[in-house]
């Protein structure tokens, strides 16, 4: 399946992503983009000049996956926003060829790091529902995933956890923090 860019005039392709930001998070982060209205707000702020938009197609030129980043850092780091399979293709490889693309990417816009915050506000690791103060550093160093939680994922493409902010949801709803560099030294 081919991954092209997401363009504003692929005005087709752009009401199916809105679609994958609402399915693919309803169960892991539902308050990230409750409704259409939201995702599409999303989409559309994606095509900003210091953004990557891209989407993966099948043959019939449905969208599969999106993947953005948004180049932060004076671009030496680049932040992985979103990223978005749909249910029924995930677990096939996709969002790893497409993080693989989003890191060729950033490293040909000269990016170093790639980095990116995986909230947990459905209590999905041991660093929900608990207080993670007065040592937040110590609970993630032995962090667990309970439920399926997307921080796995990215550690087995080569994300370190480097970080969290606890409540950053809402009490016991931390933002973990997670980057990989990308290109040599």
């Amino acid at each position: 399946m081919p991954i092209i860019d997401l363009l504003p005039s692929a005005t087709d392709l752009i009401s199916q992503t809105s679609a994958l930001l609402v399915e693919g998070f309803r169960d892991c982060a539902p308050n990230a983009w409750p409704d259409r209205a939201a995702a599409l707000e999303e989409v559309h702020e994606s095509f900003a000049a210091d953004r990557i938009s891209r989407v993966m197609v099948n043959d019939s030129g449905q969208a599969q996956g999106w993947i953005g980043a948004i180049q932060q850092y004076s671009g030496h780091s680049w932040e992985l926003h979103p990223l978005v399979v749909s249910p029924a293709y995930q677990r096939q490889g996709i969002g790893r060829i497409l993080v693989a693309d989003r890191e060729a990417q950033v490293r040909q816009q000269g990016g170093i790091t790639l980095y990116l915050g995986s909230d947990d506000e459905m209590g999905l690791t041991s660093l929900a529902n608990v207080d993670l103060y007065p040592n937040p550093l110590e609970h993630l160093a032995q962090v667990q995933n309970l439920k399926g939680h997307p921080f796995s994922f990215y550690q087995k493409v080569g994300f370190a956890v480097v970080g969290v902010i606890p409540d950053a949801n809402g009490w016991g709803k931390p933002d973990i923090f997670m980057a990989k560099r990308i290109a040599a030294r």
